[in-house]
């Protein structure tokens, strides 16, 4: 349960780390991948969608890491996997990936990764319980 709660933890923390530096500098974001925002319309996108939506994320995952930890795995390893998938049909579509995209691509598909090894864990475990409990009455 504590690799769980550390899991989702982390998880939140590092998305909490864009959305705010999105909400307060949204081009210091996109200066990731080297993009210039140039307009507000974009600004307030970048602001809107890793800032805003992130900062929603951000509570839903902790509401889940309080109220319901395996729901919060099964969804941070879909979130991730997403993550790792978009940028493999971006490889596919487009070509290779530079080094952030190619960086992250491994981070993601390592979240995505521990998240279903956790959830997997958290599972037996609880399936494991169930049947000591069964067995003690």
């Amino acid at each position: 349960m504590i690799f769980t709660r550390i899991y989702l933890g982390a998880s939140i923390l590092s998305l909490l780390l864009v959305s705010m530096m999105a909400l307060f500098n949204p081009q210091a974001v996109m200066d990731m991948v080297r993009v210039e925002l140039d307009n507000t319309d974009a600004l307030s996108s970048i602001r809107g969608v890793y800032g805003g939506v992130g900062i929603t994320i951000c509570m839903s995952i902790l509401y889940l890491m309080v109220k319901n930890p395996e729901k919060g795995l099964a969804f941070l390893s879909i979130f991730w996997g997403s993550y790792a998938f978009s940028r493999l049909i971006t490889m596919i579509s487009d070509g290779p990936l530079g080094d952030f995209g190619s960086k992250w691509l491994l981070i993601e598909s390592i979240m995505a990764l521990a998240g279903l090894g956790l959830w997997l864990a958290f599972n037996s475990y609880k399936g494991k319980q169930k049947l000591l409990l069964r067995s003690t009455f």
